[in-house]
């Protein structure tokens, strides 16, 4: 990005995770100290960014919505100048109240092969209509790739990346190393397309991808518009084994406090924006949905969790 720190630090939630290592490497680069949290506390790291010297902060989307729920009103702290946003797919809404809030937030892509960051968008200005491509970082290639040919421009595809920061393979497995890397290229089983611009726009995961009835869904598309619901705090959406589709879409919700969920509703609220295929054909009431440590969203075991 090119931001000149300037000797002050950036904080990150935790080391090894959302841009941990290319954090590290970059308060290196900078010559600026780091803060290191060994989780990730709402409370405390809104002090820290409101003591004001924190020029830089990695997140996830739910830690992101975490910090701005604790915050409320207040506006984002002056003196930061980056706020990296990766690990999942952060839904518009959760973008524009943080842009509102005067968050410099940067969405990235990345995956741990590849050093943590393969491509980042820049900041954007509140109003925004349109997502800002994530542009590969300097000595990074990025491909999408539909059976081996690279796609046409704005055509979902496998993203394959290259350049100096891709791993040399896995270690003591050739046979994970052959899979992953294929003449140059690091295959990251990640679904997105390329802009007329070369900006990158991540789909979701291919291991997440739902085919219902012959038709590809992204779980991630169909939890942006959940979300958007005044009545749903939290959704996870995988694919439930069907006889006749193949696969049925079904959504899990968490519940905004004392707020009620009717799955009536919440159908409407889908059909009206998205395409009768991607709707869900269930929705489920739950406490919480399952995470990972960093707050990804494990969707394999969505169909494990109680329902009410």
């Amino acid at each position: 990005l090119g931001v000149d720190l300037g000797g002050r630090r950036l904080i990150n939630i935790p080391l090894f995770h959302v841009g941990g290592r290319s954090m590290v490497v970059r308060s290196v680069l900078f010559g600026g100290p780091i803060r290191l949290h060994s989780r990730f506390d709402a409370a405390l790291v809104s002090d820290e960014l409101d003591a004001g010297d924190i020029a830089g902060i990695s997140l996830v989307p739910t830690m992101l919505s975490r910090l701005l729920d604790h915050r409320g009103t207040r506006p984002a702290p002056t003196g930061l100048q980056v706020l990296l946003l990766g690990g999942a797919a952060a839904s518009p809404e959760l973008l524009a109240r943080a842009r509102f809030a005067g968050y410099p937030v940067c969405p990235t892509y990345g995956l741990t092969e590849a050093t943590s960051q393969v491509a980042t968008a820049r900041p954007q200005r509140p109003g925004a209509t349109r997502p800002a491509p994530m542009l590969p970082l300097p000595g990074v290639a990025v491909r999408i790739v539909v059976e081996g040919e690279d796609a046409a421009v704005g055509e979902p595809g496998e993203i394959v990346v290259g350049g100096p920061t891709v791993m040399q393979g896995y270690l003591g497995d050739p046979v994970a190393t052959a899979l992953a890397l294929r003449d140059g290229w690091l295959h990251t089983g990640d679904i997105g397309f390329l802009d007329d611009a070369g900006g990158l726009h991540v789909l979701d995961r291919r291991d997440d991808l739902i085919v219902s009835g012959g038709e590809n869904v992204y779980p991630a598309e169909i939890e942006a518009v959940l979300v958007a619901h005044p009545s749903v705090a939290e959704a996870g959406v995988a694919g439930v084994p069907d006889a006749d589709l193949g696969s049925r879409v079904v959504a899990w919700i968490v519940a905004n406090e004392a707020a009620t969920v009717d799955p009536q509703e919440l159908a409407e609220f889908c059909r009206a924006r998205l395409a009768g295929f991607k709707c869900p054909r269930e929705f489920h009431r739950v406490s919480a949905l399952p995470r990972t440590a960093a707050g990804k969203l494990q969707r394999r075991r969505l169909t494990d969790l109680p329902t009410s």
